[in-house]
């Protein structure tokens, strides 16, 4: 890998960036057979939503993680972000109108609660070792 892209992968504003577009468009997609402009604005919710999620996940399973032992740090953290997530984005598309709410938000919360529960084991087997 070259040393540009190298810093171009570990960029917080190209996370944000894709995360806004590849979930929203998904959500857009999730929501197609609407008329317009539902779908654009359920990409739109769901990219803001992707985009700050993007910003803050990684640090809260910090947090999280440095507050438990044993199994529950194991478990505990992606949990809980988890369900904050659900909750955010059902939340959220609900008020924002949304009208396929649990297809708009199954990629963006599987995609989130996998890399909360990913990274949060790399996180406690690091401790554990």
């Amino acid at each position: 890998m070259t040393v540009p892209f190298a810093g171009l992968m570990r960029s917080s504003i190209v996370h944000v960036a894709f995360a806004f577009l590849a979930m929203g468009s998904w959500a857009a997609f999730a929501n197609r057979a609407h008329p317009m402009p539902a779908p654009l604005h359920a990409g739109l919710i769901q990219g803001v939503i992707s985009a700050s999620i993007t910003l803050v996940l990684k640090r809260c399973i910090e947090f999280l993680a440095g507050r438990f032992s044993g199994l529950p740090a194991l478990l505990a953290p992606p949990v809980i972000a988890g369900l904050v997530s659900a909750s955010l984005l059902t939340f959220l598309h609900t008020i924002g109108g949304t009208p396929e709410v649990a297809r708009t938000i199954a990629v963006p919360l599987t995609v989130a609660t996998t890399y909360a529960a990913l990274y949060n084991f790399s996180l406690w087997r690091s401790r554990t070792s």
